[in-house]
């Protein structure tokens, strides 16, 4: 039997993918939706294929861009305030150890250590690397959990350009005919295989991850298609 260290430990959890999870799964999902719900819209407005590509095409374009940008300064300014709370937290180190071990010794109380032993475990903490318990144990910032901009956008428009090209394809390749029903069709399946995809890779009930696409997504889909019912000319 291989030996249990901490590395392979961590491999056994999730939360070490929950970052750039997050982010793949959003940009595919609105990949999906977005572009889906954008080709029904138009096809229900009786517009020819011509302007139902051009549509599709500028909408993975487009959004692909925004997600990876958007995603690139949230996650950006996420990390501006944990460097911010570092730097803040330093200063406070220098300036009143005394203040920020009774913090830390308390905070330790609170999670259940007797007062004289939260103090020790503290101290010994404090000793060894005081910035970093106090970064992880009183800020709640850990390698694990630190965003990751460049990760999170590449990840985003990436998932957005995968999701997207489904309906581009159907948009390209099914008779415009039978297009509506096909990109209801190839969405619901696209987002059921994303539920149970993040589902797994979470280490969540895949039940639950694919009812809340696929749901969400039929929703979006509809109100597409009843504003291009209800708005639509003959392009």
């Amino acid at each position: 039997m291989a030996k249990l260290t901490i590395d392979n430990y961590l491999e056994s959890h999730y939360i070490h993918r929950s970052n750039w999870l997050r982010a793949a799964v959003l940009g595919a999902n609105d990949g999906i939706i977005s572009i889906s719900s954008l080709a029904i819209g138009v096809t229900a407005a009786n517009s020819s294929r011509d302007a139902i590509l051009l549509a599709t095409l500028a909408g993975l374009v487009a959004g692909a861009l925004s997600m990876a940008a958007g995603e690139y300064v949230s996650v950006s300014s996420q990390t501006d305030i944990e460097k911010s709370d570092i730097e803040r937290e330093k200063k406070e180190l220098e300036e009143m150890p005394e203040e920020e071990l009774r913090i830390l010794a308390e905070i330790y109380e609170r999670r259940g250590l007797k007062k004289e032993t939260a103090v020790i475990v503290a101290k010994e903490l404090t000793e060894a690397d005081a910035l970093g318990a106090h970064v992880r144990d009183e800020l709640g910032i850990t390698e694990l959990t630190q965003a990751n901009p460049i990760q999170a956008a590449l990840a985003s428009g990436a998932a957005f350009t995968a999701g997207g090209f489904l309906p581009l394809l159907v948009s390209i390749l099914v008779p415009l005919h039978q297009m509506e029903i096909a990109l209801y069709g190839v969405t619901i399946v696209a987002l059921t295989f994303l539920g149970a995809v993040a589902a797994r890779t979470g280490g969540s009930s895949m039940k639950r991850g694919i009812l809340r696409v696929v749901i969400w997504g039929t929703i979006a889909m509809g109100l597409s298609a009843l504003v291009g019912f209800l708005f639509g000319v003959r392009v």
